[in-house]
């Protein structure tokens, strides 16, 4: 599999040469590339040492003494592996961690005792094994988190750098030429057929793999993610997983409703269900918030919630879409009524996060009488709240949006669409395309 460009080549390039450089912790869903990431990353290290704990038992002996000592578990490494470990000159990886819980424990150790040594660490299915441990290394590990392709990155890798570019000098005040919004659009359509999964972009882009090939490809991924759930909780029914997974996918866009999820589980197993999904990284909440001030998370409604599938591609096939309509047609309010539109945005917002945070969606909604009004997104920025309406067209009222604006005397909102960069009175209207601009 081709290996891209990925936008944390620069993260980690600032992480590599940062004077209070911690131990790594690579977290994301499965498959979202980030083997690949440090192996690319390896090439500016005159040594890399990978262990893969689930392939090489031999490395569990190593970490499941009662020593864990980094100097003397770099020692044992290093002749098991005959490649040097020095400080400085060696990237050390630690891939499939989940499956040695004593080597998750002694990454703390090499804060304090290897500070000198690049040390990564990667898993799939991470969460559930950092859950079961009492203690997790506060303030002497970093994180990062993966996701799949963002559509800039999709962009990058289609050779696309100059589109890319202009995209992110656009706003509102200098908008695109619309032969280029056009082209923008084009690409972004392709995008959210086949999402951001790195086997898919570099079947499609390396491979020569066409639109409806990697639809089958998407299944397949789909199916390994399904088999995978028999690993997420002991007596917990990988059926009952399944079930509330495809159920997240029906229910996009709109507040998930339990019943809705399943004719035989109650309320329990389906919250559980939830969670090791959110866990596992399938799927993001979006909460509701009353949003009366910074920061959001304090006035949230947990029984209030959507949940995005974590990636287009996946949503779409799971949804049963049909790709000529998302590629052909202008409107996504023909295709699954706009929410195809909406996720897109959720996710781009999620990728566009600092690397170091797990970015929390949050919407809004207000149900008196006579005046119902939702807004689809709610970010904080420099201290303000941006209030952000997904509109799957380009057309349609932003009454919800000017409803907020004014109960919470915001100064501006974002209309996300398919029109070009615009404004409307207090409305900035940005592509859907171009969302992660509003992090720049």
């Amino acid at each position: 599999m081709a290996y891209y460009k990925r936008q944390r080549e620069k993260d980690l390039q600032v992480w590599r040469t940062s004077s209070h450089r911690k131990p790594l912790l690579l977290r994301g869903a499965r498959q979202v590339g980030k083997t690949a990431l440090v192996r690319n990353f390896s090439k500016q290290f005159q040594y890399f040492v990978e262990i893969n704990f689930e392939q090489d038992k031999d490395a569990h002996r190593i970490f499941e003494g009662r020593n864990l000592d980094p100097v003397q578990l770099c020692e044992q490494i290093s002749v098991l592996y005959g490649i040097p470990i020095i400080p400085g000159q060696t990237l050390l990886f630690l891939d499939e961690i989940q499956s040695c819980l004593p080597a998750i424990s002694s990454l703390r150790f090499f804060y304090e005792k290897n500070p000198g040594l690049h040390l990564i660490a990667a898993g799939s299915l991470l969460e559930f094994a950092l859950s079961e441990l009492p203690s997790f290394g506060v303030g002497r590990i970093s994180s990062m988190f993966l996701y799949p392709f963002s559509f800039e990155e999709f962009l990058i890798a289609s050779g696309e750098d100059i589109l890319h570019k202009a995209i992110i000098k656009a706003d509102p005040e200098n908008p695109l030429n619309e032969a280029v919004h056009n082209k923008a659009l084009g690409y972004y359509k392709k995008f959210l057929v086949m999402g951001g999964m790195p086997e898919i972009v570099s079947a499609y882009l390396s491979d020569n793999a066409d639109i409806l090939s990697c639809q089958t490809l998407l299944d397949d991924l789909i199916n390994t993610y399904e088999d995978d759930f028999v690993k997420y909780k002991k007596r917990f029914p990988a059926s009952s997983v399944r079930e509330v997974f495809r159920s997240v996918a029906c229910q996009n866009g709109s507040k998930f409703i339990y019943e809705r999820a399943s004719d035989e589980l109650s309320r329990l197993p389906v919250k559980n269900a939830l969670e090791l999904l959110s866990m596992a990284g399938l799927i993001i909440p979006v909460t509701h918030t009353s949003a009366n001030g910074i920061p959001l998370g304090a006035e949230v409604n947990i029984m209030r919630r959507k949940y995005l599938i974590t990636d287009s591609g996946i949503f779409q096939r799971l949804a049963g879409l049909k790709v000529s309509d998302i590629l052909i047609k202008d409107d996504f309010d023909l295709i699954n009524k706009g929410s195809l539109a909406e996720l897109s945005v959720g996710l781009e917002l999620v990728k566009s996060a600092p690397y170091s945070q797990r970015q929390e969606l949050y919407y809004w909604q207000r149900e008196a009488r006579n005046s119902q009004a939702e807004v689809d997104y709610l970010i904080e920025r420099n201290g303000k709240i941006i209030p952000i309406e997904v509109k799957s067209g380009t057309k349609g009222s932003m009454q919800s949006l000017f409803i907020f604006i004014d109960e919470k005397k915001i100064n501006k909102g974002i209309r996300a669409s398919l029109e070009n960069f615009t404004k409307y009175e207090k409305i900035d209207v940005i592509p859907v395309y171009a969302i992660s601009n509003l992090y720049r």
